[in-house]
């Protein structure tokens, strides 16, 4: 039987168990289980779900893109994202490594439960925030921060909110559990 965690991974914490460079956060801060590894990654920068197995064909069915796993994400973007700019997300965008491919977006309240990041995201008095979810069937590298800026609205905070069915939901900032 395969183990599969769902670890809701911190701002500033690598998506590995060992760290060369010393000093960074790793998994194995948070995770004290031996043998699971995680399929796929976060950035650094990067928050949210992240799962963890020990059986490798999962892992290469959830991390590579060519089985095209949807992952949904949450932006938090500056300025306030336009309908024009979802639509364009929609049928994808040009990228210097290609086109993607089409993707879910919408524009989406700020999420009313989510945990503090620490540290918190830059904070401008004079520059709205808005919220567009996203699910990609690639992965590639820091693609959604590439795609909002593309369309006009950096990424100041992204969470990765779900991997196929699997959800944060009920998942603080740190914490895991183990699935079926």
């Amino acid at each position: 039987m395969s183990r599969v965690i769902l670890f809701n991974k911190p701002f500033d914490v690598l998506s590995q168990f060992t760290d060369r460079e010393q000093g960074r956060g790793i998994l194995a801060d948070y995770i004290p289980i031996q043998g699971v590894y995680p399929a796929g990654r976060l950035d650094r920068d990067s928050e949210g779900l992240l799962v963890l197995t020990d059986d490798g064909r999962l892992q290469a069915r959830i991390a590579e893109p060519k089985h095209k796993m949807p992952k949904t994400y949450w932006a938090q973007v500056e300025g306030l994202a336009t309908q024009e700019a979802i639509d364009t997300l929609k049928t994808g965008v040009d990228l210097k490594d290609g086109r993607t491919l089409p993707a879910h977006a919408r524009l989406l309240d700020e999420p009313s439960d989510l945990w503090a990041r620490t540290p918190p995201i830059r904070y401008r008095a004079a520059i709205p925030t808005s919220w567009i979810e996203l699910t990609i069937r690639e992965g590639r590298n820091r693609q959604v921060r590439r795609m909002t800026a593309t369309v006009g609205f950096p990424t100041l905070r992204l969470i990765r909110w779900a991997v196929g069915d699997w959800t944060l939901e009920g998942l603080g900032s740190g914490q895991w559990r183990e699935v079926d």
